[in-house]
């Protein structure tokens, strides 16, 4: 009844407590991008549909790993992230029963009863602690759908699955060991900023010196005050100060594709 969808990338270090979650699934899926550690050995040693391609994007790796399931649901889940046994049982009563959302759909979302998609909230961690302020909870993402209902839209970052049909939540949330610390954050910060940028250059939106100088403190003031991150201690004013400075990147960027476009 259920496929799990998975992309990785030298993971050797999260892949096997995220397999090891999810091992009760009639089927896991794996797309590696010819990772140079342990990872694919890791993952043959909880299901033998792990396949290697060059890396293509976030969402094309991703609805790779979905095209190549079978089950009629699909859950995706990603290599720092962990399902609870809370979320284990409320995921089979779907696939199950294919029962009506447990939180009431938004109007206009499946208004006629059972979903096609459901969002599920995420408990995010940064260096350990639960964040959960700043934008951070409860971080709704749909990441179980009909199999024939789902794709991801194409985008450079942040991809998101379009659903061809109606939508629920679920209650118990993903567990996502994402950032482990200040430099594990600007490392892969240097990435994300470009292809953020990217993303906003495609659609044919242009940076400006305002855009530099006024939307990284407006960035800090939204999470730290407004989406009271100061809640979170020093680690709300971490967070508001880092996603701050992946503001200013990533506007910075895009001034630089502007800029580069004009020879």
């Amino acid at each position: 009844m259920l496929s799990v969808a998975i992309i990785t990338h030298n993971e050797e270090d999260n892949i096997g407590e995220a397999l090891e979650s999810i091992k009760w699934a009639d089927e896991i899926v794996v797309i590696d991008s010819f990772s140079a550690d342990r990872t694919a050995e890791i993952c043959r040693g909880y299901t033998d549909k792990v396949y290697s391609f060059e890396w293509q994007g976030f969402s094309e790796q991703k609805n790779k790993a979905v095209s190549m399931t079978t089950q009629p649901w699909v859950f995706v889940l990603d290599a720092d992230e962990r399902v609870t046994e809370e979320l284990k049982k409320e995921i089979l009563n779907v696939v199950k029963n294919a029962y009506p959302s447990p939180i009431p759909l938004p109007q206009g979302e499946g208004a006629k009863g059972r979903a096609d998609g459901y969002y599920v909230p995420r408990r995010n961690y940064f260096s350990g602690r639960w964040i959960k302020h700043g934008g951070w909870w409860p971080d709704y993402t749909l990441r179980l759908f009909r199999r024939e209902k789902g794709l991801f839209e194409a985008r450079e970052v942040h991809e998101s699955i379009k659903i061809i049909g109606s939508t629920g939540y679920l209650k118990n949330p993903i567990e996502h060991y994402t950032y482990k610390n200040v430099d594990d954050y600007l490392k892969r910060m240097q990435t994300y900023s470009i292809l953020a940028a990217r993303e906003l250059f495609k659609k044919g939106q242009r940076a400006n010196i305002l855009d530099i100088i006024f939307r990284p403190p407006a960035t800090f003031f939204r999470m730290f005050f407004l989406q009271l991150g100061m809640l979170d201690g020093i680690y709300g004013i971490i967070l508001a100060y880092l996603y701050s400075v992946y503001t200013y990147k990533k506007y910075f960027e895009l001034k630089k594709m502007e800029e580069n476009t004009k020879f």
